[in-house]
């Protein structure tokens, strides 16, 4: 009789015993009477659903997948702080250089302010600064981002505290040179400078959001000490060697005329004619530097031959406007030629003018 109450009881359909049983391996207790004596059979079994439940795994996985609430954050500074890199690297090399800056708005102010003095701190070039603090900011929104090792052994929070330095110095930077841009050049745009205190005040605003109003209360007398270490450089920089002022309200300039002085070769004075036969003209201004060398170049001889246009020849001063040829050319920085129709800013080698003019190179009268 016991043997054909077991074999009733494991008869059962497993889905009907599936049922009754715990997923999660809990003790089934079945409960069966055997002929004789009450005895209870105990059948220690464990149950897999072969059919895994969608939203009781997706619970799962939102409990065990770690959201970090500053990821926001890092890729704002990854994004800014490249942002920023690009910009300073690119005004670095201007300033190395002494190219001449492309200046969306403004015609000419930010050739004219980078320039100044103000553009260098104790002679270091001033963008190279700005390139050092963005990619800073920039390399550890990237590490923290990804989670990977950070220089020099420091944690998450000591980073982050670098960071509020990083962006502290920059802020109280860009306030300063918002003053002298104000100031000392008034009435000039620089749209580079413009877009980097944009980017300073927003990293800052973002790190101290990302520290929370306690940390920081903690930190303001670092924060000021770092802002007043910017502001006491920054003025001792400049009154250290004072800068000779670019703004335009401020300059009362005679015309005046330089002689040049190096000789011309026979290629130049070619080259000379040649301009001057299809109508190329070079725009510039008297107190322009790289006009001179431009003209020095051709040399006294051949810069003679050339269709020259003085943009200022009245001098220049409060109010003074551009010649109206020169307007209309829409000039951006001097010099400026335009060949064909085509208008070129800067100096030019004789190769470039030759190949823009339609200017023969040969063997017999090859450039210097």
């Amino acid at each position: 009789m016991a043997t054909l109450a077991f074999a009733s009881l494991t008869s059962l359909p497993f889905s009907s015993a599936r049922r009754s049983l715990s997923i999660h391996g809990r003790f089934a207790f079945l409960h069966k009477t055997l002929g004789w004596g009450r005895r209870s059979l105990l059948l220690p079994i464990t149950c897999s659903s072969s059919e895994s439940d969608p939203n009781q795994n997706a619970d799962s996985d939102a409990k065990t997948a770690p959201l970090s609430s500053s990821s926001l954050t890092d890729k704002l500074y990854v994004g800014l702080g490249g942002v920023g890199f690009l910009e300073t690297t690119y005004l670095t090399y201007l300033k190395l250089t002494n190219s001449d800056a492309f200046c969306p708005i403004g015609s000419g102010s930010c050739g004219d302010i980078l320039s100044s003095d103000y553009a260098v701190v104790f002679g270091v070039p001033l963008p190279l600064f700005g390139m050092v603090a963005y990619g800073l900011v920039a390399t550890l929104g990237v590490q923290l981002l990804t989670a990977k090792k950070l220089p020099f052994g420091i944690g998450e929070s000591n980073a982050r505290l670098v960071l509020l330095g990083t962006t502290t110095s920059m802020a109280a930077a860009s306030s300063c040179f918002l003053y002298i841009l104000s100031t000392k050049f008034s009435g000039a745009s620089c749209s580079y400078c413009l877009l980097s205190a944009l980017l300073s005040f927003t990293l800052f605003f973002i790190t101290l959001k990302d520290l929370g109003l306690e940390k920081v209360q903690k930190e303001v007398g670092l924060l000021l000490c770092i802002a007043s270490l910017v502001f006491v450089t920054l003025n001792r920089s400049y009154s250290a060697y004072p800068p000779v002022s670019s703004s335009p309200s401020e300059i009362d300039l005679p015309y005046f005329t330089t002689e040049i002085t190096t000789p011309s070769s026979p290629f130049a004075i070619a080259l000379a004619k040649h301009l001057n036969a299809i109508g190329a003209k070079m725009y510039g201004a008297f107190w322009c530097s790289h006009c001179v060398e431009q003209k020095q170049m051709f040399g006294r001889e051949a810069a003679k031959l050339l269709n020259y246009v003085e943009c200022f020849p009245s001098g220049f001063r409060k109010g003074t406007i551009m010649e109206k040829a020169c307007i209309d050319v829409g000039i951006e920085g001097f010099p400026t030629w335009v060949i064909n129709g085509q208008v070129l800013s800067g100096e030019k080698d004789f190769t470039e003018l030759a190949q823009e003019s339609g200017f023969e190179l040969n063997e017999s009268s090859p450039p210097p």
